[in-house]
């Protein structure tokens, strides 16, 4: 499938470049059309993959790499790269199987990680009906679909996997792009959603924005807690409750299998990496003044595509981070709060 790209901007006015992860793609492509309108300012920005996003920036090809799996702080020291989240969400199991309602099938993390290892291979397995007594279950091949691309939705449901399975731990392991025991590929969370809703008796994994906009089957997962628990924004704050981010060297929090009654398993922050010492001033002034925008004005438009803004106070302290380390050519900071 074609990589998504926004594509708002002209010759005359100054367009912002950026390239990375997919999960944040629809609220960024939401925020780059408000503030073209507002401003004039476009964003060029490449729904290629965290994998691609983070290449990117390394090579400094565009002012700003975006990723959901984030980068320890050594990694930003070596490649000189500043990190901050924009949002947080989540990432949903999805299936198509006919006559089964969004939110009718439960899965628990074991189960989940025994359908991808591919011990599981039909959805009358006395696993999954054991979890779901009341539902009539087919007896249909399942299809897995997963990432083809280096991903950090796949770097999230990985980690959660390698969390609740120990055979998915030891035998494959968490990482932007791993060896999938079984199962098609496709590029993107669009290339996931498309595959799962064009085959019958499939299974992928999606940000839950996907899922809702595609109007797709997302499965209930069971928590850290043994609670039984839906993808919805309010159980995605709850997973995040705990994250101190003020705390933590480079922003790097992971909120996979957070402890709470209501915390939704899979539940992830999706990143900005920028340079340092950027290769243009200017285009990096700009690319922060967008996002100090969406900060200060996007907080409805990523409600209303299931994402969780970011706390005030986290947001203050990222505007921090941006002043104190990226400079411009003269050593000066690049950001400067309006007063």
């Amino acid at each position: 499938m074609v990589a998504a790209v926004i594509g708002f901007g002209s010759a005359e006015a100054a367009d912002i470049s950026g390239a990375g992860a997919t999960f944040p793609y629809p609220i960024y492509a939401k925020w780059a059309d408000t503030y073209k309108k507002e401003t004039g300012n476009g964003l060029n920005y490449q729904s290629i993959g965290s994998g691609g996003g983070i290449k990117q920036i390394q090579a400094r090809t565009v002012t700003f790499g975006a990723s959901d799996a984030p980068l320890k702080p050594e990694q930003l020291e070596k490649d000189g790269l500043v990190q901050f989240p924009t949002v947080m969400g989540g990432v949903v199991p999805v299936v198509n199987l006919p006559g089964i309602k969004p939110g009718e099938i439960t899965l628990d993390g074991q189960t989940l990680a025994d359908i991808y290892q591919g011990k599981i291979t039909s959805w009358d397995d006395a696993a999954i009906k054991k979890l779901n007594p009341d539902v009539n279950l087919p007896s249909t091949a399942i299809a897995v679909v997963h990432r083809s691309d280096g991903s950090g939705t796949s770097f999230i449901f990985t980690t959660y996997l390698s969390q609740v399975s120990k055979s998915w731990g030891d035998d494959v392991g968490a990482a932007t792009a791993v060896e999938w025991p079984t199962g098609l590929g496709a590029k993107g969370n669009e290339g996931v959603s498309a595959g799962v809703t064009q085959t019958v008796g499939s299974i992928g994994y999606v940000e839950y924005a996907y899922a809702a906009q595609n109007n797709m089957t997302f499965t209930k997962l069971i928590n850290k807690d043994g609670q039984t628990v839906s993808p919805e924004v309010p159980n995605f704050m709850a997973a995040a409750e705990s994250a101190d981010w003020a705390n933590t060297p480079g922003y790097y929090i992971i909120l996979t299998n957070e402890p709470g009654a209501k915390s939704w398993p899979i539940t992830a922050a999706t990143f900005i990496l920028i340079p340092k010492q950027p290769k243009d001033d200017a285009d990096a002034a700009e690319a922060l003044k967008f996002f100090s925008w969406a900060y200060a004005k996007g907080d409805a438009a990523a409600a209303e595509l299931h994402y969780i803004p970011m706390p005030d106070a986290v947001v203050e302290n990222i505007k921090a981070t941006w002043a104190k380390d990226i400079k411009g050519a003269d050593g000066k900071p690049l950001y400067v709060e309006a007063k």
